[in-house]
């Protein structure tokens, strides 16, 4: 999520330059204004003894936060949310675990650190305190963190955008349409998928859920409160950054999936994944590369057909057969659907997904 620190020698990319020049023009008349610097938050994630914690510093009009934010943010055109102005190199004061540690806020305002704990936290649903130290208001934030000990055997991570929600990201100019103009109330949900995801909780009660999108963090509110208004099991929003980097004119989304993946994996060992994606970007290629590097870490893969025409992209993923690349490791289970109730009846036939 963080922004990189070029090489010493590297020159950052021209349109990283305009931009935080834009926004440092952008941020000096807003604090002229009264705006304030304010720490938004995001759910992070961890093992008992350390933790990843996620947030972003931005500049806000001075007064309280609404208690209904994410919901009132759905009800905004989709281009509302990326109406923001960071506050960069600001130092925010973490608070977990017992352990307290200084973090600063990088060119486009976020905070992306890993925090060991003194304490070890137990499982399930911890908090972290975030403090804004450059202002007159320190106004301390909570942020929530999913903790994930070695019992944790079951967990999913799921793509958002035409696995879960509805948005036609295969097709551009759609795309572009339902995220920049539509009010973000109106997504729906894929049919049948939230009934899937609950009754993967409901067999699993010790499972973790994790939404990994390409979509950028300003969106985090509305799809908080899309997943929310449709009953999906809550966990860690897993987005990218919006715009220009210090390489180039905008990250590559692909990576972003890739390194999550990664990380989550080699942060919770003892944790079998069902990955869920669809055939419309580059989910197939992405998860059968994590099939690939960690065969005894994936349960399955889940993909949803984007039309009754379509079918898996050839050679993408490892299929009930042959074994991978021909490589003599073990084999991963692949399973795909139109909708929820495709797969569902794809996942039942995986022992120890719906059934035993």
């Amino acid at each position: 999520m963080a922004t990189p620190t070029p090489h010493p020698s590297q020159r950052p990319h021209l349109a990283a330059v305009v931009e935080d020049h834009f926004y440092a023009a952008a941020g000096w008349v807003l604090s002229r204004a009264g705006w304030r610097p304010r720490i938004e938050t995001y759910t992070g994630y961890g093992t008992p003894d350390r933790v990843r914690v996620l947030a972003r510093v931005l500049l806000a009009r001075p007064g309280p936060v609404a208690p209904n934010r994410d919901a009132v943010r759905a009800g905004r055109r989709g281009f509302r949310h990326f109406l923001t102005v960071p506050a960069p190199q600001r130092s925010v004061r973490l608070q977990v675990g017992g352990h307290t540690s200084v973090a600063t806020s990088d060119r486009a305002g976020y905070v992306d650190v890993e925090v060991p704990t003194e304490a070890p936290l137990a499982a399930g649903w911890q908090s972290a305190v975030l403090t804004h130290l450059d202002g007159t208001d320190p106004c301390p934030t909570d942020a929530s963190l999913l903790i994930l000990d070695e019992d944790t055997r079951f967990g999913v991570i799921s793509d958002i955008d035409d696995t879960t929600m509805v948005t036609a990201v295969p097709r551009p100019l759609l795309a572009a349409w339902n995220t920049f103009v539509r009010h973000s109330s109106s997504r729906r949900a894929v049919p049948g998928m939230p009934e899937l995801y609950r009754a993967l909780e409901q067999k699993h009660p010790d499972a973790c859920f994790f939404y990994l999108s390409t979509g950028a963090w300003n969106t985090a509110g509305t799809l908080r409160a899309f997943l929310s208004r449709h009953a999906y099991p809550s966990g860690p929003l897993l987005l990218t950054d919006w715009g220009p980097t210090l390489t180039g004119w905008f990250r590559r989304g692909p990576a972003h999936k890739e390194a999550s993946l990664e990380l989550l994996m080699s942060w919770f060992p003892h944790v079998r994944w069902v990955l869920f994606g669809d055939d419309g970007q580059h989910d197939v290629e992405i998860y059968e590369e994590a099939v690939r590097r960690r065969p005894d870490r994936v349960r399955v893969v889940a993909i949803r057909r984007l039309t009754s025409g379509q079918q898996v992209l050839a050679g993408n993923l490892p299929a009930p057969g042959p074994t991978v690349a021909g490589s003599d490791i073990p084999q991963v289970p692949a399973v795909t659907g139109r909708d929820g109730a495709e797969l569902t009846r794809g996942l039942a036939t995986v022992p120890g997904v719906l059934t035993d």
